[in-house]
């Protein structure tokens, strides 16, 4: 009876039940088939506050629903080019990028580079070069609308549908995000779950807010993920529960954890989904992705 009793503990630790947990959201996941869009969303993924995980949203989400077998297009707008380097994709300084398009009108079709991580995974890069873009764009011809040019341009010359595009922002609010802003339909938030995660939102909402009256009257924040989320923690749970009592629809129900799997992928040129695909941030990127394709665009 002892024996019995001391197995029940066993199966009761902390351990036993994490690894229930995530057995079961395998299973889950490997039984969703992904709905796919019948026409192209465009996501801003953006916050200028630094260090709350968009490049790591953006790729790792892009190759959720790459490996979903949705096509995917990144469009790495950061100088700093993390996304290309996390995707797999040159971007050394004499690669074409994104600054040929934004600044010389180059197509994007003969600039995107197919990502070595999933069949149907895309990027535009990003090299050094954008960093002198804010620059050179304030007196350019409808500096605000380049981008949102050139991507139409590819999506109608391309012939197979990209079923989502996500655009990487560098964490300010200048010529090159507003680009991304006017080129998008939807804005997806990253939210750190620490104490400063909501400042500086409100002026974030409301520069989207300038866009959308102005130049953008489709674009609209419709997905919030809360990332570096450690349940451990009161403040954490706390600075959730604000989130969520805040943008009830925004939210996605799944947040991402702080996870040490999702830090080491892009050393290795990787995403965590395919670096780790059956870790805890990687199952939790999987089920944000595909809250995001049960979702739908809005309307």
């Amino acid at each position: 009876m002892d024996t019995v009793t001391q197995g029940d503990a066993a199966e009761d630790t902390p351990l036993a039940r994490e690894i229930a947990d995530l057995t079961r959201r395998r299973s889950a996941l490997a039984a969703e088939q992904l709905p796919l869009p019948a026409a192209t969303r465009i996501f801003t993924v953006a916050n200028q506050k630094g260090g709350v995980g968009k490049t790591t949203t953006t790729v790792n989400l892009a190759a959720a629903l790459a490996r979903g077998g949705s096509r995917v297009l990144v469009i790495d707008l950061d100088p700093q080019g993390n996304a290309s380097t996390a995707l797999g994709v040159d971007h050394r300084a004499d690669t074409p990028s994104v600054y040929d398009v934004i600044i010389d009108d180059e197509p994007m079709t003969e600039i995107v580079q197919k990502s070595p991580e999933f069949e149907g995974l895309y990027c535009l890069p990003a090299t050094i070069h954008l960093a002198g873009a804010e620059i050179e764009l304030v007196s350019m011809v409808a500096r605000e609308q380049r981008l949102r040019t050139s991507l139409q341009r590819f999506l109608d010359e391309t012939p197979e549908l990209f079923h989502y595009v996500f655009i990487d922002c560098p964490p300010s609010l200048g010529l090159l995000t507003i680009n991304a802003f006017v080129a998008a339909s939807e804005v997806l938030i990253p939210i750190q779950c620490e104490y400063y995660a909501l400042e500086g939102l409100s002026q974030l909402l409301n520069n989207i807010s300038l866009i959308e009256r102005h130049l953008n009257p489709t674009l609209t924040v419709s997905t919030i993920l809360l990332t570096m989320f450690d349940s451990r923690t009161n403040l954490a749970n706390q600075v959730a529960q604000d989130v969520r009592d805040h943008f009830p629809d925004q939210v996605l129900p799944t947040p991402i954890p702080r996870s040490v799997r999702i830090s080491e992928a892009p050393s290795y040129g990787q995403t965590v989904i395919s670096y780790d695909t059956n870790s805890a941030g990687s199952l939790s990127y999987r089920e944000a992705a595909a809250e995001i394709a049960r979702r739908g665009a809005p309307n």
